[in-house]
């Protein structure tokens, strides 16, 4: 059985959740539970080369680049060229991203939206995904991209650590979007994130981590979260959809290596 993690941060060091130390284990761990592929997304341009050095050490991590919506003091216009010129520079990069809009406390919501379409346009440009952030701004992403497609043609992504409703996940599913679960389908009082994941189909079905945040049940203790986490998460959506586990590793995988156009194996279990 494999598993792809469709979006992990490995190289930050938040407080006590940094993996510099054992960073050999956790890839041991990751391997251990099946996982083949891994995405490392982006918070700001700043960390690609610390995302080179991690691929450059592991063969099954890809990643992107893009600058997040709660970083937008870090946002200038010039800021997109630089995002497209990264992403044509290694062959490792497979989306543009974390990108995405974020209302629960930003106060920045019109150059959130300048750098969500900006970074939009470099996708589309070269014929990337982009991975969406939403917090509290699902009409508001809908309204951008459903905007942009009509501009510009279709851009592909996945809507990541989806945690809307089902009348918003139809939303996105009806602009040709992936929606991934993280940890958080797993929380007992998820229950709208549960009910999304049991409505998607099984052609627009991610999973991940968002590691090292957001650690699922049974692993809730452990403040640090950790890819080889992911088979948690994809035994809890597996048991929602009334699946085998084994059917719904094989369908987020496909997905994700469709999405991301990922290599068949990155390595031999």
């Amino acid at each position: 059985m494999q598993l792809v993690d469709s979006h992990v941060h490995i190289h930050h060091s938040f407080d006590n959740l940094s993996f510099q130390a054992d960073l050999d284990e956790v890839a041991a761990a990751w391997r251990q539970a099946g996982v083949v592929h891994l995405v490392h997304s982006c918070v700001q341009p700043s960390e690609f080369a610390a995302m080179q050095a991690i691929a450059d050490q592991f063969s099954e991590v890809s990643f992107a680049v893009g600058l997040h919506p709660e970083d937008m003091d870090k946002w200038t216009p010039d800021l997109a060229e630089k995002i497209h010129h990264l992403a044509l520079s290694d062959r490792r990069v497979v989306a543009i991203g974390e990108t995405g809009l974020d209302f629960y406390k930003g106060d920045d919501q019109a150059i959130q939206i300048e750098a969500f379409r900006a970074q939009l346009s470099v996708a589309h440009g070269l014929d990337l995904p982009v991975i969406i952030h939403c917090r509290d701004a699902a009409a508001a992403v809908r309204d951008v991209l459903q905007a942009f497609i009509q501009n510009h043609g279709p851009v592909q992504g996945v809507m990541h650590c989806w945690t809307g409703t089902p009348e918003e996940t139809q939303w996105f599913l009806d602009l040709g979007f992936y929606i991934s679960f993280s940890g958080i389908v797993t929380f007992k009082s998820a229950k709208q994130v549960q009910a999304s994941a049991q409505m998607v189909g099984c052609d627009r079905i991610l999973v991940e981590t968002d590691c090292p945040f957001l650690s699922p049940v049974p692993k809730r203790k452990e403040k640090r979260n950790q890819p080889a986490n992911v088979l948690h998460v994809a035994e809890c959506v597996a048991k929602l959809r009334e699946v085998p586990l084994e059917v719904l590793a094989a369908q987020t995988t496909a997905n994700a290596r469709s999405l991301f156009k990922l290599p068949e194996s990155s390595f031999d279990l």
